[in-house]
């Protein structure tokens, strides 16, 4: 299907399903080249419409005409961009690399437009004569920002070095992606006897062995990777040998030589980042990232890991000498630690934890427990939408209503793994809320659970049910929103405050009342024992030294790497060896606790958005501890606390200066104290 129009094209086509939900059915891998291509031949001939008005430059004849423009090109991005992360293949690949060159040539034609950029400099110089609302100035400062740092004010020299070095950057960073997902893959452990996953459940035998079927073994178990480098079956897998081979091909994805090494694709990447920096004034890449975030400078994002990063290792001192006396003569290495501080855990709670998970059902949790949380604060009901189509089998649909009955968007959960999705959990958004465009919010949220073998349930560790809920509060802030203008919608806020809604709606997780509403027994159908549940909160609340350190190593790698001029950058030619430099400067070098991510496979900031923003999850959860006291000392699980959180942050995306809005809620400036208090870091 090639040069059809959007009449024909099922990816432009105006969909008549619920929401505008796009019937991935009639949709094939070889309608979106023409779809994208066609759509931003479009988006391009109405920017230039915009540009050559006649008339003098107005908000709503240029900045809200560009807002609304490119519709068919939000589309065919909502629709190919969620079906690349949850569920690729070697087509999607292909056309994913094409479209990062193209998409990323096409914006920037579009923000060096010098007659556009023309009218849109004359009104951010006039703002304030200009009778605008909060969202209307705040969406003049940001089109401004972007035409500027995208290079619209440079001497035409500058400005062809800064489209080739985006270019440039949008490829490696989309093959960085795909490598690291080939090599997850690649690196899965083959185990041939079941003895030797001694600690593993009988489900997760299961689920070993379908793995190693389904990759072409005719016998033995695979281990399959994820993401982060501590790999959670290490704290069941009683084989030390086991352990390290596991733990050994999760450190060294991407570092090994083989066709998805990606070291040399890290320098480049940093190195191009730095040169751009420079282009446009500023110091690094690092400094060029958080001028657009919440925190004001990377000096106090430094201050406030040094800070942390004192803490936590002294308290990971005082970890390691009581694992290593609780473990007696046993040597404990890299791959060991997380074994022996979950059997720490087991052995010192009051009540065996191993049998938690028999209480944490994923479709009773959902429909218990994440829904009915959100019911409670937000009056929000779930309707299970079926016959509705969708990108995988396993995808389900929810209709959202709000407490008068109202649909107000749709909720797809994609919830288990599969080689086709890349690793971790996420939120995306298929459709935008927005009030001038009249559309409602289409959200997904994609984990990657163990699919259990058919008629077997789905059980959810502590870890994993906080992966849920945390998720879900990214979903809230997508479904929740209520803004003018799409850009503004939902999650599009500044890269160290987007996780900070996610983090509050983990606190219900354990919550008691929520607890008490979803933990059945997946087979009795018995209530949770009361002492099970105190002990799981008290278990949760424990916040390892281990967990913090491996965060804070990986977050200060991201900033070291990005504070690196381009002199300085040019000077880097040895991945590992800088790793450990960066970590021994700011005092995290440690050979038990390697980062949460390594430089080969740190997806979130050489593949994702997250360069010099790896802080952000910290940086948030400053905020998240503070307001999870402020809803615990207003009564907690209550709808008028819900509608207040709702007003005052997760209906107004970036139409508002968030900060100042989560201030006016607690009645105060944000304070570190209580974030110590809780990852167990207070003097």
């Amino acid at each position: 299907m090639t040069g059809q129009d959007s009449a024909t094209n099922p990816v432009l086509a105006q969909s008549d399903l619920p929401y505008d939900l796009p019937d991935f059915a009639s949709i094939s891998d070889d309608d979106f080249l023409p779809a994208f291509r066609e759509a931003m031949a479009s988006h391009l001939a109405e920017v230039e419409a915009i540009a050559a008005d006649p008339a003098a430059p107005t908000f709503a004849n240029t900045i809200e005409a560009l807002e609304l423009s490119g519709r068919d090109l939000a589309r065919a991005s909502g629709i190919f961009f969620n079906l690349v992360g949850p569920d690729t293949n070697p087509k999607r690949n292909e056309i994913s690399q094409e479209l990062s060159t193209l998409l990323t040539d096409h914006g920037n034609t579009i923000a060096m437009n010098p007659v556009l950029f023309g009218r849109i400099s004359d009104l951010a110089s006039r703002a304030d004569e200009l009778d605008l609302t909060e969202p209307q100035r705040r969406l003049l400062d940001k089109r401004y920002r972007e035409s500027v740092r995208a290079g619209a004010g440079l001497p035409e020299a500058e400005q062809e070095e800064m489209r080739q070095i985006a270019s440039r950057l949008a490829y490696l960073t989309t093959t960085f992606s795909q490598k690291i997902l080939d090599d997850t893959n690649d690196s899965a452990v083959l185990v041939d006897d079941a003895a030797d996953l001694d600690g593993l459940s009988a489900g997760q035998l299961a689920a070993a062995r379908r793995a190693a079927a389904d990759a072409g073994h005719e016998s033995g178990y695979l281990i399959t990777l994820e993401l982060p480098t501590s790999q959670s079956v290490l704290t069941e897998l009683t084989n030390p040998a086991v352990r390290q081979r596991v733990f050994d091909a999760s450190v060294n994805r991407c570092s090994r030589g083989n066709d998805h090494d990606t070291r040399e694709l890290v320098l480049e990447i940093v190195r191009l980042r730095a040169r751009r920096a420079e282009l446009l004034g500023y110091r690094d890449h690092a400094e060029f990232v958080i001028a657009e975030q919440t925190a004001p400078d990377p000096s106090a994002v430094d201050d406030l890991l040094r800070e942390l990063n004192e803490s936590a290792m002294r308290a990971g001192g005082r970890e390691l000498t009581r694992l290593t006396e609780f473990a007696g003569d046993v040597e404990i290495g890299p791959a060991d630690l997380t074994f022996w501080l979950e059997h720490e855990k087991q052995a010192t709670s009051s009540v065996p934890l191993d049998g938690f998970a028999d209480y944490c059902e994923l479709d009773t949790v959902l429909t218990r427990g994440v829904f009915y949380a959100a019911n409670k604060l937000y009056g929000l009901t779930f309707v299970e939408r079926t016959g509705l189509p969708v990108y995988h089998p396993d995808v389900r649909v929810w209709e959202v209503r709000d407490d008068s009955g109202t649909g107000i968007g749709l909720f797809l959960g994609d919830y288990y793994a599969r080689p086709s999705k890349r690793g971790g959990a996420w939120m995306n958004n298929i459709v935008d809320q927005s009030s001038v465009l009249q559309t409602q919010p289409i959200i997904v949220n994609v984990l990657n659970l163990t699919k259990p073998d058919e008629g077997q349930p789905c059980l959810l560790t502590i870890d994993q049910l906080t992966t849920l809920f945390h998720e879900f509060g990214h979903a809230l802030h997508g479904l929740l929103s209520s803004v003018e203008y799409p850009s503004q919608s939902g999650t599009s806020v500044p890269r160290d405050f987007v996780e900070f809604p996610s983090q509050v709606n983990e606190m219900w997780a354990l919550h008691p009342v929520v607890l008490a509403n979803y933990a059945l027994h997946h087979a009795t159908g018995e209530p949770i024992p009361a002492e099970l549940a105190a002990a799981a909160r008290e278990s949760a609340g424990a916040e390892t030294a281990h967990g913090t350190i491996e965060y804070l190593a990986a977050s200060s790698l991201d900033l070291a790497w990005h504070r690196l001029t381009v002199e300085e950058a040019a000077a880097v030619t040895d991945v590992e060896a800088f790793e450990a430099k960066a970590l021994t400067e700011v005092g995290l070098q440690t050979d038990l606790i390697p980062p949460r991510y390594r430089s080969a496979y740190f997806n979130h900031i050489f593949g994702g958005g997250y360069s010099a923003g790896y802080y952000s999850y910290i940086w948030s959860e400053v905020l998240d501890a503070e307001t999870e006291q402020w809803f615990l000392a207003s009564g907690g699980l209550e709808r008028d606390n819900g509608r207040r959180f709702a007003e005052a942050t997760l209906s107004r995306g970036d139409s508002i200066d968030p900060l100042v809005s989560h201030e006016a809620l607690i009645g105060r400036k944000p304070q570190i104290e209580p974030l110590l208090r809780r990852r167990g870091l207070a003097a």
